[in-house]
């Protein structure tokens, strides 16, 4: 990880008017003529989490004596496919178990920790176990649980062309692999946030994934209305009767 890298902005460009010139469009008329260099900035930006550690964001933490589970659900999250370079995009569920003693990390710290692994070349697998493995190797908690849903661009406009198919994936470590009735406890949560999208938020946020008239997950109806994103839930685990926190 290098902090003081810089982009290459102007390779970018070039290697953006060839390929412009490659499919055969004219690079010099008015609304292609700026794209090389709009194209450079975008990449430097998506890419941004090259150049960083994100596990760098969960070094801070608070004794709040909460050994309970603590979720931040709903978090957007943009990536680009290693593969095709085009964007996939859903959302994130992150929970952890502090351990005894209640040492937290900020809630958007684990924001922050998506962002850093998102903001590169990715995998939606590889993703989802970075976030995981570095709560658990950092925070040292009772257990992790990461969830992510996303659609694929790349599955959505090219080969198989099928819009509004979301993948999940999940990484869990500790007490929530060890114990179900702890992972379903967390499972259930991710579920009452999709309730909430059934139901409508009284604000306005961007929906989990596109969504296509003719396609479109099977928990979200014409009628539903996007989650508010994100959520943080607190919680008390399955050893004593459920209560949750939103804020």
């Amino acid at each position: 990880m290098s902090d003081d890298f810089e982009v290459d902005l102007g390779r970018i460009e070039a290697a953006v008017h060839e390929i412009l010139e490659a499919i055969g469009e004219d690079v010099d008329r008015d609304g292609l003529r700026e794209t090389p260099a709009r194209v450079a900035r975008m990449y430097a930006e998506v890419c941004s989490g090259i150049h960083e550690d994100p596990d760098v964001h969960l070094v801070r933490t608070f004794d709040v004596e909460h050994d309970e589970m603590v979720m931040v659900r709903d978090i957007p999250l943009y990536s680009l496919c290693e593969h095709h370079l085009l964007p996939f995009i859903g959302r994130a569920h992150v929970a952890y178990i502090p351990q005894k003693g209640g040492m937290v990390t900020g809630l958007s710290k684990l924001v922050r920790l998506v962002d850093g692994y998102s903001k590169r070349p990715q995998v939606q697998e590889r993703l989802t176990s970075q976030v995981a493995s570095a709560i658990q190797r950092t925070l040292d908690p009772q257990g992790t649980l990461v969830v992510i849903e996303a659609e694929h661009l790349c599955m959505s406009m090219r080969g198989v062309a099928k819009p509004g198919s979301v993948t999940v994936t999940s990484a869990v470590h500790g007490v929530f692999r060890a114990e179900v009735s702890t992972r379903l406890e967390a499972m259930r949560f991710i579920e009452q946030g999709r309730h909430c999208a059934r139901i409508g938020p009284t604000w306005p946020v961007p929906p989990m994934v596109p969504q296509w008239p003719d396609r479109v997950p099977s928990w979200a109806s014409s009628t539903s209305r996007p989650t508010p994103s994100p959520t943080a839930v607190a919680s008390s685990t399955t050893r004593r009767p459920s209560s949750t926190a939103t804020a």
